[in-house]
């Protein structure tokens, strides 16, 4: 990307973060380095490939480059100056403007066919009732073996152990970018044991309060 287009897209992004700090949570977008590690382990997969929180397309490029058709993503984005965007930028992707944590209410895909899902959402930043529907609805698009990529700015996985364990997941660490601004961990996170289809969760589980701790 040329010099100038990272700097339209700092600008694009700091203002979004001005005009709602919650939702975009970061003054700028995540560097070249952190998108390499984000998306290292997704160079050999087959099958579509589903991102959460593009953004200005970051990880969204870093996927091409490991060489996975455009035509094969799905983007959920829920700012609507984001999704213009990427329309312009990925015009053979499938780009959605929609709350990440609405996934499992729509039929995105008709099986459990998803390689890989890369995640730049700030999970940090959302309370574990809309962080849990989000892993929730991601797992029941992901076939087996697939995995949920997920960067945090934090010390620790940025979901909660709780939370993983009562999901069946595990959480592993794939790298560091320690030249991102500011320096970030990608986390690998995956089915350990049985996992329950979105559509047979008990209803108790989907509804009931998690603590908001960080996993250690």
């Amino acid at each position: 990307m040329r010099k100038t287009d990272k700097q339209s897209d700092f600008s694009h992004f700091f203002r979004s973060w001005l005009s709602d700090p919650l939702r975009v949570a970061a003054v700028a977008p995540s560097g070249d380095a952190l998108a390499r590690v984000m998306t290292k382990e997704i160079l050999s997969l087959d099958g579509p490939i589903l991102e959460l929180g593009p953004g200005t397309g970051v990880f969204t490029r870093a996927l091409l480059a490991q060489g996975v058709p455009e035509s094969e993503l799905t983007l959920i984005e829920a700012g609507d100056e984001f999704v213009t965007m990427l329309e312009g930028r990925f015009p053979q992707a499938r780009i959605l403007r929609m709350d990440a944590a609405h996934i499992g209410r729509q039929p995105l895909f008709e099986e459990a066919s998803v390689a890989a899902v890369v995640s730049g959402l700030p999970l940090l930043s959302m309370p574990p009732r809309k962080v849990f529907p989000i892993l929730l609805g991601a797992f029941g698009y992901l076939r087996e073996g697939g995995a949920f990529y997920q960067f945090t700015y934090g010390p620790r996985c940025p979901i909660p152990k709780p939370m993983l364990e009562r999901l069946g997941l595990r959480a592993s660490k794939v790298g560091r970018a320690m030249l991102n601004l500011p320096p970030a961990t990608v986390y690998r996170i995956a089915r350990q044991g049985e996992w329950l289809e979105p559509t047979r969760a008990p209803a108790r589980l989907c509804a009931a309060p998690l603590a908001n701790q960080a996993a250690e």
